[in-house]
Order: C-alpha cells, then sequence, then structure tokens
C-alpha cells in the first residue's frame, strides 16, 4: 500500500487516498469529504485500478422516468361487407370491405350449379385487406339477371401485429335475395357511396383482451343501435311498384310449386347424386318463397311428396325460422296426403 492508493474501509462505507503513514501501524486517509482521517491497516483494502477509475466517474446513466399508462386502444373487430355499388341502371360492380381495425387476408368466390350436376367454385380473388380497406372485384353483375346471381363465399382470418387473442377464422356465404336485398341500400363504409351491402361478420365473435374495447361509434363515441324493422313497413316495401322499388322485375311463383325431381328437371336427373338433388330441391323452395314474399302473395303451396321425409322435414325447419311466414300446415290432404304444405305469408 502505498501513497495515493485508493483504499476502501471494511466496516464502513467511506472511501478514500492514502495520504501518509502514521506510527502503530495507523495510515491516514483523505476521504471524498476532504477530511483526514486516521484508520488501522487492517481495516483498509486496496481498490484495484479498474474499479477506482469506475467509482470516480459519475453514472452515465439517467435516472429512469416513471411513464404512465396509456389509455386502452379501442379496436373496431367488426365490419367486414360485401358491397354492390351501382355503375349504372343495368350493372353494379362488388366490393369487398374491410371497415375494422384488423388486417383480413382473404378469398372470395362463387358457387354455381354445374353443368353436369352439383356445385361448382369459381375464384375471383385472394389477398390481404389492410384495416379501413376496400377491394373491387373484375366482374360485373347485370341488374336484368339478378336472380341468376352466384352464391357468393368469403373466407378470411384476423390478423393483428403483437399481442392479440386468436379469432376463429370467418366463411360466409352469401346469396341475394329480391325480398331483401334492394332493402339494404345505404352509404358503403371506406367506399362512402351509395351501395347495397350486407355484412359478413355480423355473428363473429370478439376477441377478448386488455387492450380490446366494445366495437363502438368512432364519430360520436356512442355505442351503434339496432335497426328496428317492422313487419308492416316490410311488407308494404315489398308491395311497392316496379318504379318504387329501383326498377327491380321479380317472377311471381306459381300459387303450387311442385319440387318433385321429375317436375324439376324434364329431362333426367344426369349424374346428380341425392344430396345435389334435394339441394336443387330447397334452393327452389327458398327462391319461390322469396319472390312469393316479394311480389305480395298471400299463400303458396309446396308440394314435395312422402318419400323419406327429409325434405318435409327442412322445409317446416326453415319456415318455422322465417320472419315472413305466418303459419304452415299440410295442404289438400285429398289430392297429396301429407304429401305437401301450404304456407301462409304475413
Amino acid at each position: 500500500m502505498n501513497i495515493g492508493d485508493k483504499v476502501r474501509l471494511l466496516r464502513a462505507k467511506e472511501q478514500g487516498v492514502v495520504s501518509r503513514f502514521l506510527p502503530g501501524n495507523m495510515i491516514e486517509i483523505e476521504i471524498e469529504d476532504g477530511f483526514r482521517i486516521p484508520v488501522m491497516r487492517s481495516e483498509l483494502v486496496l481498490v484495484s485500478p479498474m474499479e477506482a477509475d469506475r467509482l470516480l466517474k459519475t453514472s452515465i446513466y439517467e435516472p429512469q422516468k416513471t411513464v404512465a399508462p396509456s389509455a386502452p386502444t379501442i379496436l373496431s373487430n367488426q365490419g367486414i361487407y360485401l358491397a354492390f355499388i351501382p355503375v349504372n341502371d343495368r350493372e353494379y360492380t362488388l366490393h369487398l370491405i374491410n371497415n375494422t381495425d384488423w388486417e383480413f387476408p382473404y378469398t372470395i368466390g362463387e358457387e354455381s350449379a354445374a353443368s353436369g350436376g352439383g356445385v361448382q367454385f369459381r375464384g375471383l380473388q385472394s389477398g390481404v385487406l389492410k384495416p379501413k380497406a376496400q377491394q373491387k372485384m373484375n366482374d360485373f353483375y347485370a341488374h336484368a339477371k339478378f336472380e341468376e346471381w352466384p352464391t357468393f363465399v368469403v373466407q378470411g382470418l384476423w390478423f393483428r401485429s403483437g399481442k392479440a387473442s386468436l379469432r376463429a377464422p370467418l366463411l360466409k356465404r352469401f346469396k341475394a335475395r329480391a325480398a331483401t336485398f334492394f332493402k339494404n341500400k345505404t352509404t358503403v363504409p371506406v367506399l362512402n357511396q351509395p351501395g347495397f351491402q350486407t355484412q359478413l361478420d355480423v355473428d363473429a365473435a370478439t376477441p377478448t383482451e386488455s387492450s380490446t374495447a366494445p366495437s363502438s361509434n368512432r364519430t360520436t363515441g356512442t355505442h351503434s343501435r339496432p335497426t328496428t324493422i317492422r313487419p308492416d313497413d316490410l311488407k308494404a316495401e315489398m308491395l311497392k311498384s316496379k318504379s318504387e322499388s329501383a326498377g327491380v322485375s321479380i317472377e311471381r311463383p306459381s300459387s303450387v310449386v311442385d319440387l318433385h325431381t321429375e317436375a324439376l328437371l324434364p329431362n333426367g336427373t344426369g349424374k346428380r347424386t341425392p344430396a345435389d338433388l334435394l339441394t336443387l330441391q330447397l334452393d327452389t323452395f327458398d327462391k319461390s318463397l322469396e319472390n312469393a314474399i316479394a311480389s305480395g302473395m298471400h299463400d303458396i303451396t309446396f308440394i314435395h311428396g312422402v318419400g323419406s321425409g327429409a325434405l318435409r322435414t327442412e322445409l317446416h325447419k326453415r319456415l318455422g325460422k322465417h320472419p315472413n311466414v305466418k303459419f304452415f300446415e299440410d295442404a289438400q290432404k285429398q289430392k297429396f296426403g301429407y304429401g305437401a304444405t301450404k304456407v301462409t305469408i304475413k
């Protein structure tokens, strides 16, 4: 130990520099305050040059700052739409709208009846829709061929960078029905243009996470209110003249619709499977019922036969859930037995 060495006390916090040696194995050190104190040699320990250099330097680190927690981010979790925008009075363009705060990887296509039976799928487009974005499809859809429009199929996933709850994939099919489609004219979000739209994720589960709050109206800060539909107003709208209902031509069905495959396919069933035939019968039923409602018919009768009862059971299941059906019953038992159902429309 030499004069000028950096030392530290073993049983105290002080440290200093050796200034001189005293009798009796004592050493005088100059501490940081400038005072000199005598200390027993055995109570001192040398500080290594590297440690001494570090101790002499002022800390380069600033004190940590207390950061107030940020407010939770309010996410828009629902808002995937199919929108049809009128190009003129004859054609529409199809758009996929993402009005959420999530990225939406998607595929969209069309399902239609195949010439040889069954259902065929035609892909339209795929990609990733950014939040608050839209994608226009290349095809045009003619107003005059509304009844021939295909079933649109949209598949999608949900993605957000960082921590987020896992959401179930979206798979939706949409078939435009005259009775309801032309009631949905509104200003389409993101595009801010008038058009006809349907929401695809209205039943999608909202993810649970600490940074997510229920979807709300971002402009006013209030929750959106569901639209109230009055049956009388809906029926009155359906009974409007063609000029009042955007020029839509509704084919009024016969008061008795025969769903037997022989009546639907007079040239034979071809290679259609039983499942294909059932799908054809149900599609004919849906179309006839919707057109009957839209054209203001009071009732309509469907001949489904007895058979295994599968078709009758499915028809009654759908009729029981339909909002515009007043009641239904077995019809013309003397003629059809239990092979026909009469539907009374509200």
